[in-house]
């Protein structure tokens, strides 16, 4: 699959999701954050077509990703959602996403919101490395590794840093858009951005890092 390619000869599902959501930064939406990293997790070791297929299932399974309800489930919602038809039949990630919202709400009891947290390691600005919009993009890189092991302390589940890097260039804190796609440029003069060398880390270039509340 060519860079960017997904987005224009793949699905209809896959077309309106590369052009409405994909990329574009969640800055002060912890539901729509929750909902990328959840959905993130769930494709661990399946395609993104399935997720693209099954995304109302899972809407409907998980109350829309209204992360607080997720995080009160007991053990008749595990069944709930394990017997739910077209579901995914992974107790395992069921189970993980009930764990993820509760850790979910610490971090947003420590930090004011999960979007503070996970934006406090750009200073708030989505990061374009050099290279990555002529389609020499990576599958992790050094700040997935760091959030991904910062998470994996907290308690999160399925959240490898491949796993985490997909989240960044979904919640747009990476804009990975081809430098010829038209959501790359209208990501790049909407919102405040900082152009890093792959390898360079955030500090580097002036970002503050994660920072508590």
């Amino acid at each position: 699959m060519g860079h960017c390619e997904w987005g224009f000869g793949a699905s209809e599902a896959d077309r309106i999701y590369h052009e409405k959501e994909w990329g574009i930064p969640v800055h002060n939406d912890d539901r729509q954050m929750f909902e990328h990293l959840t959905l993130e997790c769930l494709q661990c070791g399946l395609s993104w077509g399935l997720m693209m297929k099954k995304r109302e299932i899972f809407r409907q399974c998980f109350e829309n990703f209204e992360y607080d309800k997720i995080a009160a489930y007991t053990e008749d919602d595990v069944q709930r959602i394990l017997n739910t038809e077209g579901m995914l039949k992974s107790e395992r990630k069921v189970r993980a996403v009930i764990n993820n919202a509760r850790c979910y709400q610490k971090i947003r009891d420590e930090f004011g919101s999960f979007c503070t947290y996970i934006w406090g390691y750009t200073d708030g600005k989505t990061i374009l490395y050099d290279g990555h919009a002529q389609g020499t993009v990576p599958v992790s890189n050094g700040l997935s590794d760091r959030i991904s092991k910062d998470m994996k302390k907290r308690g999160f589940k399925f959240i490898g840093t491949i796993t985490i890097y997909s989240h960044l260039q979904a919640c747009g804190i990476v804009n990975d858009h081809a430098g010829d796609c038209p959501c790359y440029k209208r990501i790049n003069e909407t919102y405040p951005i900082i152009k890093m060398k792959p390898d360079q880390e955030v500090g580097q270039a002036g970002g503050k890092g994660r920072q508590s509340v």
